[in-house]
């Protein structure tokens, strides 16, 4: 866990400590880093795919899932604000109120399976950047939030692989997302989707 988002008084980290308290009882950023990404990795091949509907709690189910053998609020939302950079995220008394109104957003364009191949690209890149946005959980967004979107891709007929794209490309998508500039996240997705 570097550096990479700053946080109010972060009280999910140990005392005068930017490693996040944790399970294991592992004080030291790079081994839980590790610890992390091998744990959830694991977990994330066990989280199956359900058709919709496609909400919020579908949503902390999923971090729960990653999460849930390391930290004690896993599958919960973030109590503090966070930034990353220039961008600030939801501040956390609106977070619900906003993953409700996109999720009823989708449910109500019925999930985009009647969606073109052309129309999936562009609901799916401003969706992706919006629900970014959000960032409703302490740490791990960007794992569980592929995985939603794995699942609504699949329930719309198609895979999403996501290693045809760089790690550079991807952060300038989604930064550039936040300014509500989707076509970087469009052009990742026009590659990375294809039938099932």
């Amino acid at each position: 866990m570097s550096l990479k988002y700053t946080a109010d008084t972060d009280t999910y980290c140990y005392d005068k400590s930017n490693v996040l308290v944790n399970k294991l009882h592992i004080t030291n950023n790079d081994i839980l880093e590790k610890a992390e990404l091998e744990i959830t990795s694991c977990r994330a091949s066990e989280v199956e795919f359900s058709p919709p509907p496609y909400d919020m709690q579908y949503w902390k189910n999923i971090h729960k899932s990653l999460f849930y053998e390391l930290y004690e609020w896993a599958g919960k939302v973030r109590n503090i604000g966070m930034t990353k950079g220039n961008t600030q995220f939801c501040n956390p008394k609106f977070i619900e109120q906003e993953a409700d109104k996109l999720f009823q957003t989708l449910m109500q364009n019925n999930y985009c399976v009647e969606s073109s191949h052309e129309q999936l690209i562009i609901t799916g890149a401003e969706l992706y950047a919006e629900l970014n946005m959000l960032h409703p959980f302490r740490e791990g967004d960007g794992r569980y939030q592929r995985i939603l979107f794995e699942h609504i891709f699949a329930n719309c007929g198609y895979q999403i692989h996501w290693d045809t794209t760089t790690k550079e490309n991807w952060i300038k998508a989604n930064i550039v997302g936040a300014r509500c500039n989707y076509t970087l996240l469009e052009n990742i997705f026009k590659t990375a989707l294809s039938p099932i």
